[in-house]
């Protein structure tokens, strides 16, 4: 019985001097976060502006994806960890939010990471999002071009509690975050907006991706707040 659970990081800084360490830590965090004990998997990412995929980039916010044997692995870094003290001293704002996985396909560095928990609580419906792809050299620019159109009905989506684009390369390797309120909140945006139909219908027909994956989390617990608010609504 799988016990692996997700956390995701979410890092906000103000002032010159921290975004510039932030920037830094995208390189030199590696080193710390390199053979934590119970982690089997991580990402460093930078974010870029707005509210989706944007290829300005947004210097004020980063995050860490992590996967776990276990939560006991998670609390023991998330209290413990020196970097995660760091990262406080650098931060205005700081949330983790601790999630298990659903249901996820397709590959992330040639594989899929995550495993299907057999712990899913059926009294918590929010469902946490994440989408991400290594877009073709070939295809940047049709991609770019349409993402604007594509992500125009986001804001207005009924239910929706955050959402960031995030990514381990600029331009090319990309990823979004979002948070519903339920599952239901999150497919009325996917199959609902025509727009949305529009981009699964290119990414088909254009073949823009060299590798993607889609998966789907129950988030069960945070730790912090962000933008001044519990991102954990269920709880």
């Amino acid at each position: 019985m799988s016990q692996q659970i997700t956390t995701i990081t979410l890092f906000k800084y103000a002032g010159l001097r921290n975004k510039f360490w932030a920037f830094l830590m995208m390189q030199r965090a590696h080193t710390k976060l390199a053979g934590v004990n119970g982690q089997q998997f991580y990402k460093l990412m930078g974010s870029g502006k707005g509210m989706g995929f944007n290829p300005l980039p947004d210097w004020s916010i980063y995050s860490l994806l992590q996967i776990w044997d276990c939560e006991e692995d998670a609390k023991a870094f998330f209290n413990n960890a020196p970097i995660i003290e760091s990262y406080k001293e650098h931060t205005t704002e700081q949330c983790t939010l601790f999630m298990r996985s659903i249901k996820a396909h397709g590959e992330w560095n040639g594989k899929n990471p995550f495993e299907k928990s057999t712990q899913l609580d059926p009294e918590n419906p929010q469902v946490a999002i994440i989408t991400r792809a290594t877009i073709k050299l070939s295809k940047l620019h049709t991609f770019w071009k349409y993402v604007p159109t594509s992500e125009k009905p986001l804001k207005k989506s009924k239910g929706l509690i955050y959402t960031k684009g995030i990514g381990e390369v600029p331009l090319t390797q990309m990823a979004t975050f979002s948070l519903w309120e339920t599952m239901d909140d999150a497919k009325a945006f996917a199959y609902s907006s025509k727009e949305h139909q529009v981009a699964i219908q290119k990414t088909r027909s254009l073949d823009w991706y060299k590798e993607e994956l889609f998966s789907r989390f129950q988030p069960y617990k945070a730790i912090g707040t962000w933008e001044g608010k519990t991102l954990i609504t269920s709880s």
